[in-house]
């Protein structure tokens, strides 16, 4: 095997979740890139249709599922989905998640636990039903945020606990699974790209935020999930419970 044949996903299953808009798209649409065939779990399941074809157009099968990712029996169904559909589960991306920003004083038990309970809880229900499956030489992808590590000018306390938590709880699965399961658990924490999410931030403050970036740019969907693709392959192999910043150096300012 050559060291770009390490890259490669062929013959291996990938669970994407928040795979109908933003870097979820992109992160299916690179992993069947690199061979591997993909499972799609959403709330927006007409939207995950569209994602499904982008796969099919690389040559590789598409598994459609409604997915709330809050809820542990679906997390559950969803990964029987891919059993049943396509015989295993090599690959998770545990991607499915939502941004707010509001004041700590003004934010409420509701809104806070709304936050965790999809950010955080919910990849942790996908973690362990994937874990119950996945075989020696499997490979997590957790997707946290710069906003774990760092801060960003926005009131953003529930969602950066969550990707926090992540970071942590990335740390702790890896620990329990690498040795005994042969599963290897990382997390990739994205600075900032054009999405769904950015779509709400105040005007003007992607531009400010450009301040803060050494590469003086925001990213582009590809690079990361280029970045997703090297830590689900063979060539990431002795990685484990790492996160990794794609932020274009905001990390380091």
């Amino acid at each position: 095997m050559t060291s770009l044949d390490m890259f490669r996903l062929d013959g291996r299953v990938a669970i994407v979740t928040g795979a109908s808009s933003g870097l979820g798209v992109a992160f299916a649409q690179a992993l069947a890139e690199a061979g591997a065939d993909l499972v799609l779990g959403a709330r927006r399941v007409d939207r995950l249709e569209q994602t499904a074809a982008l796969v099919e157009a690389a040559g590789r099968k598409a598994v459609v599922v409604q997915t709330d990712v809050t809820d542990p029996e679906a997390c559950t169904a969803l990964v029987h989905a891919a059993v049943d559909g396509l015989g295993k589960v090599d690959v998770l991306v545990n991607n499915a998640g939502v941004g707010t920003a509001v004041p700590a004083t003004h934010e409420t038990p509701e809104q806070f636990r709304a936050v965790i309970d999809l950010n955080l809880n919910g990849c942790y229900w996908m973690a362990q039903a994937c874990g119950r499956v996945m075989q020696p030489g499997s490979s997590i992808v957790n997707i946290s945020s710069v906003l774990g590590l760092t801060t960003a000018g926005l009131p953003q306390a529930a969602y950066a606990a969550s990707k926090a938590g992540l970071i942590g709880m990335t740390r702790d699965l890896a620990a329990q699974w690498t040795g005994r399961k042969g599963i290897r658990v990382n997390a990739i924490a994205p600075g900032f790209f054009e999405s769904e999410m950015t779509d709400q931030y105040p005007e003007g403050y992607l531009e400010m935020m450009k301040l803060r970036v050494p590469a003086g740019r925001p990213g582009n969907a590809a690079e990361a999930a280029a970045t997703v693709v090297f830590l689900a392959s063979d060539a990431a192999g002795y990685i484990t419970g790492q996160t990794l910043a794609v932020d274009g150096g905001v990390t380091i300012t």
